[in-house]
């Protein structure tokens, strides 16, 4: 074939089908009674966080293409209009399925488990009694109804909060006869409340906000009736628009445009089933939105609010069994980890090991009196962070502490712009980067003395400096003291605290620059040796592949006879097993315990075996409009580590792994008569103590 050939629309899939089909297999799991059952509660919580993001993100990006009249397609030649029809009619059948999962199988699972979410005609007179004092002492103090009439707009519904339309009858105390009124369910009370029951010893109950409010509504319009109440919300545009090339501030650029996401665009209304058609519509009508924007739910509106249950249970059966993450020996038996790196490299697999060590990385850093400085990336960090406590310890030290924060990681702005004034408070240099490219990067750069000399100490990952996704994440880290890695690091930080052209690296790449160019010549260097009649291999594990001289490269590898195995946990728009195009490919996906996050690119190289390890995925946006940092796993014990651990064991999973199909479909692969194999789970066994 040729590279024309190569484009045709068929042989891609549309992204953000893609991405739905992701969160179908998230679903899957939510219907798997072979896992424990707050887990399954817990993935159909994420589901719907999931589908939220995808509106706010996804869904808004469409609107705006078909608003502005955008014909441009990608690589699938789907028009914006044609892809949100589609996206419409999967996102409607997958929101049923949602609700048919909730209340078809996990409510009875958890019924028969003793975890009951009451509903208002399960209440007994003594629940009913103390519901009532919980309302007038905790609800009815803080919401403020609000009748629609000339006085009292249809007021602005913040993003993804609940709230509740009601119907009214009769005059209120000043004659007004207003039909309707909103309530907003207050954000500072919890959606979910345990209640105890002295006649259901053993039982965890719980009930609603939203049944409370619905209960109680009446109250709240003294003189009147209340002959319906229906609860409502409204999801909006998420992102944010700076203008890099007009602002001189990025962050009081952005602290101006945050709270504007409250309120942008709404993209998505979802109701109660119950609501009826004449109220759905006066809501669309107000929100400027069309029927097929309108989801009407069998359920809370704010579904993902249930996870509160698996967190207030404290039932470890229907739990994951816990487990402790290792350690390498050669941490646990040094006391010095800059004497550990001096004899060789340090490879950590979260969360089967430890984040541990990369805090002591940095600990012992901050108080080591021959280092002068630390140099670090942040994206995310979660709230309370230990690193963030480290560096700034090390700044009020002396050190030189320089922190390269990216304002916008998505829905976390407001948290790195308090993040960027704490350490700027303790006297650590701030910077946010490189206008107009994410800092996606993840490395710290330790620069310490040592006799006459200085040496550089580098911590590279694939995940962010984020304790808490450690322990959910999948991801490797690499902690090494090589002279050539060090001097690359020490230039990346150099591109982005100050201004000059790019330096050569000697062994990482970087996107933008050299990752996509990098990636191209290895594939073309597998091609060719197919091409000699030599082996050739590609394995790569990601979580998305989205890039189209990317995929059009893979597809010229497959032609050629290189065997391709793509590990992928979401968005793939390549089509395996074409007849002439793909054949050799086979892409797999998999959905267990951990979020798979690990980006490991693997080529056979005339059996040389290169390995690297990454912060991108291969979608255009990482390659070209992100910084972003590509690193070789060169020892041969860790390289042989990943190579076994982090995509061999994940090319051998029969139980959580998805095989997609050409059609874009995904099958959920069959154990048979083979022995079950997991490759989450063999690296708990392997790597770390599991708790029992």
């Amino acid at each position: 074939m040729t590279t024309i050939e190569l484009n045709k629309p068929e042989l891609y899939i549309n992204r953000e089908l893609s991405l739905l089909e992701f969160n179908r297999r998230v679903i899957e799991q939510a219907k798997d009674e072979k896992l424990p059952l707050l887990e399954r509660l817990r993935f159909l919580c994420i589901a719907s966080t999931n589908l939220d993001e995808f509106f706010e993100v996804r869904v808004a990006g469409l609107k705006h293409q078909v608003k502005y009249g955008s014909k441009q397609t990608g690589p699938d030649n789907l028009s914006p209009t044609e892809v949100l029809l589609q996206v419409n009619e999967t996102a409607h059948q997958f929101v049923e399925d949602q609700y048919k999962v909730l209340n078809d199988l996990i409510i009875p699972a958890l019924n028969k488990n003793k975890i009951r979410l009451l509903r208002r005609n399960q209440w007994k007179p003594k629940l009913v009694r103390w519901i009532r004092r919980y309302f007038n002492s905790e609800v009815l103090p803080v919401l403020s109804p609000i009748g629609l009439d000339p006085a009292h707009p249809f007021p602005r519904v913040l993003n993804k909060n609940l709230y509740f339309i009601i119907s009214l009858e009769g005059k209120d105390a000043f004659g007004r006869d207003s039909r309707l009124a909103i309530v907003q369910a207050p954000r500072s009370l919890p959606r979910i409340i345990q209640v105890f029951s002295e006649d259901s010893p053993g039982h965890h109950d719980f009930v609603m906000l939203s049944s409370i409010i619905h209960a109680h509504v009446g109250d709240l319009f003294p003189g009147m009736s209340a002959t319906g109440c229906y609860q409502f919300k409204v999801t909006r545009d998420s992102e944010l628009f700076v203008d890099d090339e007009e602002i001189d501030d990025l962050l009081r650029a952005l602290e101006g445009e945050l709270p504007s996401r409250r309120f942008s665009d709404a993209v998505r209304l979802e109701v109660a089933e119950n609501c009826p058609t004449e109220l759905s519509t006066f809501l669309l009508n107000k929100f400027y939105l069309q029927n097929d924007d309108l989801y009407q739910v069998s359920g809370p509106v704010n579904l993902s609010r249930l996870l509160t249950i698996c967190d207030l249970v404290d039932r470890p059966k229907l739990k994951f069994t816990g487990f402790t993450p290792g350690i390498p020996n050669r941490i646990t038996n040094s006391t010095n980890i800059f004497d550990t790196l001096g004899n060789g490299d340090i490879l950590l697999h979260h969360p089967f090991q430890s984040f541990a060590p990369i805090i002591d990385f940095l600990r012992q850093a901050a108080a080591d009196p021959h280092v002068l400085s630390i140099k670090q990336t942040l994206y995310r960090t979660g709230t309370g962070s230990a690193i963030v406590e480290v560096l700034k310890n090390a700044a009020h030290a002396g050190k030189e502490v320089t922190v390269v924060i990216e304002l916008r990681a998505r829905f976390d702005e407001q948290a790195n712009i308090e993040l960027a004034s704490e350490l700027q408070e303790a006297g650590a240099h701030v910077v946010y980067g490189v206008v107009g490219y994410k800092t996606h990067a993840k490395m710290i750069l330790v620069v310490r003395r040592e006799g006459r000399s200085l040496r550089r100490y580098v911590h590279l990952g694939t995940g962010n400096y984020h304790a808490r996704t450690a322990r959910l994440y999948t991801d490797y880290g690499l902690l090494t003291c090589d002279r050539a890695v060090g001097e690359d690091v020490n230039k990346l930080f150099h591109q982005m605290t100050g201004l000059g052209r790019a330096g050569r690296l000697k062994k990482l790449l970087q996107s933008p620059f050299t990752l996509h160019k990098g990636i191209l010549a290895y594939i073309d260097d597998e091609i060719n040796a197919a091409n000699k009649g030599n082996k050739a291999r590609i394995i790569a594990k990601m979580n998305a592949l989205v890039d189209p001289e990317i995929i059009i490269a893979l597809y010229k590898a497959s032609q050629a006879g290189v065997k391709i195995d793509l590990i992928i946990r979401g968005v793939c728009c390549l089509r395996p097993g074409v007849k002439g195009v793909s054949e050799n490919i086979s892409v797999r996906s998999i959905i267990g315990r951990f979020l798979e996050h690990t980006r490991i690119f693997y080529f056979y190289h005339g059996a040389e075996e290169l390995v690297f390890c990454s912060s991108a995925d291969w979608m255009t946006r990482n390659l070209h409009h992100r910084v972003e940092a590509c690193f070789p796993i060169e020892e041969k014990r860790t390289s042989d580590s990943v190579i076994k651990y982090g995509l061999l064991s994940y090319l051998s999973d029969n139980t959580q792994a998805w095989i997609l199909q050409s059609d874009g479909s995904y099958q959920h692969t069959k154990v048979g008569t083979h022995k079950p194999r997991s490759a989450q789970q063999l690296n708990l066994e392997y790597y770390c103590d599991q708790a029992h």
